[in-house]
């Protein structure tokens, strides 16, 4: 009598070693390989959101180098544009710090003097302190120097580097979808192709949405600034917005910035209370209607996760890894859900709307 031998399930501890071992690789490969590789995962995002731009100039007959040239050049114009105006925007103010120097030394005595109220410490004991940090700074100050130096090559790496992958990748396409469905099982080709058609549309909606976000919490901010009459208003209007878009932090960040400027830049405390008030109720606006109107609900992923992800991404690559946690959660996700073997590390990391209305029917 032939003997049935029944495939076995792969034993929990075994997944999740595999699981673990996995992520092990990938972080190792940011700390060492960041400045290779995070070049190439900027690339991927700006190719998802240029290929459909690329797809529509395709279809009007015109050749393949000429459809992908042209949506490339106009995000280059775009981000050139931006860069100029933060930079003239940013010696204009440096420009300006000699002549704000007095309401700056006004406002530090203001508050040592709020600060020895609270804390009983004197003035002196405060710049006591104050000297030894500066003092500090300087001791670090070459490696200071040379932190800002790696971080200028790197982002010089970037802009050299960002439209050369992305014309390749958006050249490529074919060729490397056809590869990663390929290179796998014949049973498992299927399920490659679904996995890589979900992942790019949920990366092409959440990125185009992100930016029609940016540009509306930009405008917001921008007619809120001018209504109430601060200096530097446009300025740091994108400023806000462009921190908008790091999660959880990057909001914290822009108020601090913003209200700090004002601060030293008016001699109404009220304009730095309302520029506070403007950026709040932007920014309730923007998670309880922008978001969910714009963004949607392509991102399923629990806040919980989603702030793990972000702190990890900035541990391991700075701000840019703050920046793709969401996007690279939400592919993992996709990956998680479409193999049987990791699902319940989908359910992990999902919202639990899938599993209620799952529940539901």
């Amino acid at each position: 009598m032939p003997s049935m031998v029944s495939k076995q399930e792969t034993p929990f501890y075994q997944k999740l070693s595999l699981v673990l071992i996995s992520i092990s690789i990938l972080c190792i490969a940011l700390i060492y390989g960041k400045d290779l590789i995070l070049p190439i995962l900027f690339s991927i995002l700006l190719a998802n959101i240029l290929l459909p731009l690329t797809n529509y100039f395709g279809r009007k007959g015109l050749h393949k180098s000429i459809a992908i040239s042209i949506p490339l050049m106009l995000s280059i114009i775009v981000g050139v544009g931006i860069l100029y105006f933060l930079s003239s925007q940013i010696i204009h103010f440096m420009n300006d710090v000699p002549a704000l120097k007095d309401r700056i030394n006004e406002v530090t005595h203001s508050f040592q003097k709020w600060f020895k109220a609270s804390t009983n410490m004197t003035i002196t004991k405060q710049n006591q302190y104050f000297n030894n940090t500066v003092d500090d700074l300087k001791d670090s100050a070459p490696e200071l120097v040379s932190i800002t130096f790696v971080s200028l090559t790197g982002f010089l790496t970037y802009v050299v580097l960002l439209p050369i992958y992305t014309y390749l990748l958006l050249y490529y396409r074919k060729s490397i979808k056809a590869f990663l469905i390929t290179v796998f099982k014949k049973d498992s080709e299927t399920r490659v192709a679904s996995i890589l058609v979900e992942s790019t549309t949920i990366a092409q909606k959440y990125l185009i949405g992100l930016l029609i976000e940016t540009t509306l919490v930009f405008t917001l901010n921008t007619i809120g600034f001018l209504v109430i009459g601060i200096k530097y208003a446009i300025f740091l209007a994108l400023l806000a917005a462009l921190l908008n878009l790091i999660p959880y932090v990057g909001i914290l960040i822009a108020n601090v910035l913003c209200m700090f400027i004002t601060l030293v830049s008016s001699d109404e405390l009220t304009k730095v209370l309302w520029v506070g008030i403007i950026l709040a109720t932007v920014q309730l606006l923007d998670n309880n209607v922008g978001m969910p109107l714009i963004v949607g609900n392509k991102v399923r992923i629990n806040a919980l996760v989603t702030l793990i992800g972000v702190l990890v991404g900035g541990a391991l690559c700075g701000i840019p890894g703050m920046f793709l946690a969401i996007p690279g959660l939400a592919v993992m996700k996709v990956i998680f859900d479409k193999v049987p073997e990791l699902q319940p590390w989908g359910t992990l990391l999902g919202d639990g709307s899938l599993e209620a209305k799952q529940t539901k029917t």
